[in-house]
Formats: structure tokens, sequence, C-alpha cells
């Protein structure tokens, strides 16, 4: 039994390790994010699908601890494909106590977590010597947990990520406000990062409830001073489509060549990767 971390989206930050277990499962249950085509194109196991994506039905954390339990005790070897990685809000520790309890032995394969993926991905970096030397990440969507989080640190010092933040986004920026956060800090939004929709967009905590992201996507909030690298980069002629491009992967679609530019990205500003083209 395995629970596995398939990255932010782009099925090329799989780890090798990652890759080697869909080959030889029998059975895998995987997340609503992961590239349904090209883990097709891997296993040959039956794939199912048993995600949760907020507002939709989905299957009850109970019935996928069974499932996973039931099919390891039958003797099948069992991926767990998760988006991210598996202990970072992503309710792998709920499904690895419940298999230890059930007496299963299971392995963690780690995943690149979109907590740094994705800022790195829009040339955000959450650390930057001078100006960040530490960033914290919380989860947007459980409001006594978020604010006992950003009362832990001192505002406009650290660089925030909120994972699973995005329809709450001006709740959130009022509640940064309201513990002392700076109107015009820095903020940045990055959807379905690594993938062919990927979308970015950069303006301030007090610009957040007007930002307008393509319905549908998983997003990350990214705060702090270390959003303005983005726009330095951009400046310096880093083309937003060379760097920011998904590579091309089994089951995946890169943008065509020539769309897109090396526009710099300014505060408010949009960039849409290969979305409705």
């Amino acid at each position: 039994m395995s629970l596995v971390g398939a990255g932010p989206g782009d099925p090329e930050l799989w780890t090798v390790r990652a890759v080697r277990r869909l080959e030889e499962a029998d059975l895998v249950l995987y997340d609503a994010l992961v590239d349904a085509q090209a883990l097709r194109a891997v296993t040959r196991a039956p794939c199912f699908c048993v995600g949760k994506r907020a507002g939709r039905r989905s299957v009850r954390q109970e019935t996928i601890n069974r499932v996973m339990i039931h099919a390891a005790r039958e003797g099948k070897r069992v991926v767990r494909l998760k988006g991210g990685d598996p202990f970072v809000f992503g309710r792998g520790a709920e499904e690895a106590l419940a298999l230890a309890m059930a007496g299963i032995p299971f392995e963690v394969v780690p995943g690149v977590t979109s907590a740094t993926a994705a800022p790195a991905l829009a040339g955000i970096p959450v650390t930057y010597r001078g100006i960040a030397s530490a960033f914290l990440v919380v989860s947007g969507h459980a409001t006594e947990a978020f604010e006992a989080g950003i009362r832990g640190v001192q505002a406009n010092r650290v660089s925030l990520v909120v994972l699973m933040g995005l329809a709450d986004r001006a709740a959130i920026a009022e509640r940064l406000l309201a513990q002392g956060w700076k109107p015009d800090t820095p903020a940045a939004i990055v959807c379905a990062a690594s993938t062919h929709e990927e979308w970015t967009w950069t303006g301030t905590v007090a610009q957040l409830g007007t930002a307008q992201p393509p319905a549908g996507l998983a997003g990350v909030l990214v705060i702090g001073e270390v959003v303005r690298i983005s726009h330095a980069l951009a400046r310096q002629g880093r083309s937003a489509e060379q760097t920011v491009q998904p590579a091309l992967a089994v089951g995946s679609r890169a943008t065509r060549p020539g769309e897109g530019g090396s526009t710099p990205v300014e505060a408010g500003d949009e960039v849409s990767y290969g979305r409705n083209r």
C-alpha cells in the first residue's frame, strides 16, 4: 500500500518512485486534480477518481479508507495518488492512521507540494534574503485555523501561502487587514500551476477580493514582499510563457508555439497560459 504524492499538476513532476509504484499497481485511487490521461498511460491497473472538490459531490473519506483496506487485505498493490504531497492538507495522515489501525503496512511517497511549486512556477520565491526568511502555509477554508495561524506571525514579516482559500479570497484579505497587514502588501493568485491552464494574477492584499480567476480551477494565494520578485524577473526579460509553461508530458498539452509573450507582469495584471485558445 502506497500513499503517493502527484505534485501540482504536470505529470513530469511525478517522482521516479511515484511512477514506479503506478507501474506496479493493481488498483489506483486518485484525486480530482491528477491528470487522468497521463495516469492511464502509466498504469494498467483499474483507476478510480475519489477526489474532493469544493461544492461538488465526492466520495466519503470513510469509503476511501474502507476500499484501501479491503483491497490491501486481498493482497493487491494499492496506490492512493494524491495531489501535491500526501501530508500537506491532503488527508494523507488520516488515511495513514486508518491503514495503521487496520494493521496494513504502507509507505509514503512524498510529492511536490503546490505550496512552494505554484509560487515558484509564477516566479515567486517564498523566501528571499533580506525580504522574507520564513514562510507560513495555512488552509484558507477553515476560518478559526486560518486566524490562529496568522495571529502567530508578525504581519508583513513572512511570506504567507494560502491553500484552499481561493473562494474566500475577499474574506481572507479582510482578516489580514484586521490583523495588521498593510493594504498595499503585494499579493498573487496562481491557479492550475504547471498545467496548460495556468493563470496568474498579481496585485495587493486590498485588491484580492476584486481578482477574477477562471472558474473551476484550484488556486494558491501568495502574500508578501516576495511577490515583487516576479515583477523584477519580468522586467529583466523573463518570459512568463517560457519559464512557467509546463513541460510536455504524457497526457499533457503544451501551448502552441508563438503564443504568449514577454510582457512584464505588473500589479493587477492577469496572465493566462493556453486557456481558451
